[in-house]
């Protein structure tokens, strides 16, 4: 046997050796597939356990889980009840809030509310989108960061 034919079977063998290399590489990635994905759901899991268990804790120390919690500086029971009302239902204008604080608190005036949005969307706290009909006020996104901070929410 030349010195070419040992060089040629050398090669032919490295070849063989790469395809199987190849084909051993593919089948431990279809094999570790569902490992993988186990460990991606138990991150999940963990993380939702992680979040349920910080609610159990923020509801035991506060007895609620309200807005004072992530903006300690509201202090105003109206403006308190009107992030609790644009928690709830999500882009609301004055009628609106006004309704659900009458159901609420049995009074609201839309000039109250007004004012109270008004200092809200001074804060930070409440922001307008203006329509063309209406002005449709919600959380901050910064004040529902927070929120979900403190929950232990993914963004």
């Amino acid at each position: 046997m030349g010195e070419d034919e040992e060089k040629e079977d050398i090669r032919k063998e490295i070849k063989e050796l790469s395809e199987k290399i190849d084909k051993l590489e593919e089948t431990l990635s279809k094999i570790s597939k569902p490992y993988s994905d186990i460990v991606g759901y138990m991150g999940q899991f963990q993380s939702v356990s992680k979040g349920y268990f910080r609610l159990l804790d923020l509801y035991e120390k506060h007895g609620s889980l309200s807005p004072e919690i992530i903006i300690p500086e509201l202090k105003d029971p109206i403006s308190k009840e009107i992030v609790v009302v644009l928690f709830n239902k999500k882009e609301q204008n004055i009628s609106q809030i006004t309704e659900e604080l009458k159901k609420r608190r049995g009074t609201a005036s839309r000039r109250i509310v007004r004012e109270k949005l008004q200092s809200l969307m001074e804060d930070n706290i409440v922001v307008c989108e203006e329509g063309s009909k209406t002005k449709k006020y919600s959380i901050s996104d910064e004040v529902v960061e927070k929120w979900s901070q403190v929950l232990g929410l993914p963004k």
